[in-house]
């Protein structure tokens, strides 16, 4: 068994564009993974970058991992790197896919040298970015909130912890119309595609609808109004 770690390429877009959903013939998928592909090459020059794993030349699975500045995700901090997101194929366990995927990110972490790096995890019994996974590789808990959070490793010792965003949204409602806010990003399928439609549904009303658009990936504006994960997407 051969087992690669490479940065994304061309051949791999499709697999990380439907968040390995590829030749499902699911439409929205199909439709959002060239505008997810095309932010993330746009925030390469950022310092974003796409881990992918393959196994005998199979995708295997693949990691997002980016400066803590230009992050979507609830967390906050400076002179770190994060990673919002790890997926392994359940069919590869046991290969240590998503061990060699984490020391991948590590590594790159510290070539643009940062001082740590850091990820968002869940103390529960669902398969997505569970803590008690990351502990185990060496991670430390920064800040906890109810089962959400920060971990982080320190490559400095000078490193500051991250933190969570304090959130600073309210509601302004407007009479006599349906007010949407739409929070999204397009870093994240799920979010890509609820916001479509979204969109789609609230056209559908004309000018009864008033739908008001954030996206998370507009810095200046998430550090002014933040929401917490599960508010990530709010209709009101």
């Amino acid at each position: 068994m051969r087992i690669i770690i490479r940065n994304m390429t061309k051949v791999d877009e499709y697999y990380v564009g439907t968040c390995t959903h590829v030749n499902e013939n699911n439409i929205e998928r199909e439709k959002s993974a060239p505008r997810r592909i095309s932010w993330l090459r746009s925030m390469e020059k950022y310092g974003l970058r796409v881990k992918v794993a393959l196994v005998d030349n199979i995708h295997a699975g693949f990691l997002y991992i980016m400066p803590i500045e230009i992050n979507p995700w609830q967390i906050q901090g400076r002179e770190l790197m994060v990673f919002p997101c790890l997926v392994s194929h359940s069919k590869f366990s046991k290969n240590g896919i998503g061990k060699k995927l984490v020391k991948t990110a590590e590594e790159e972490t510290k070539r643009q040298d940062r001082k740590g790096i850091a990820t968002i995890g869940y103390f529960w019994d669902f398969w997505f970015m569970p803590a008690e996974y990351f502990l185990k590789l060496g991670f430390k808990v920064a800040e906890k909130r109810g089962e959400e959070a920060i971990l982080w490793k320190q490559f400095d010792q000078n490193a500051e912890p991250p933190h969570f965003r304090e959130e600073n949204y309210n509601f302004k409602p407007i009479r006599g119309k349906i007010v949407i806010d739409l929070f999204w990003n397009r870093f994240c399928l799920t979010s890509d595609v609820e916001a479509q439609r979204v969109r789609e549904v609230g056209s559908e009303y004309g000018n009864d609808v008033i739908l008001n658009e954030f996206s998370a990936v507009d810095q200046k504006f998430y550090s002014n109004m933040v929401l917490s994960e599960e508010s990530m997407l709010m209709v009101k």
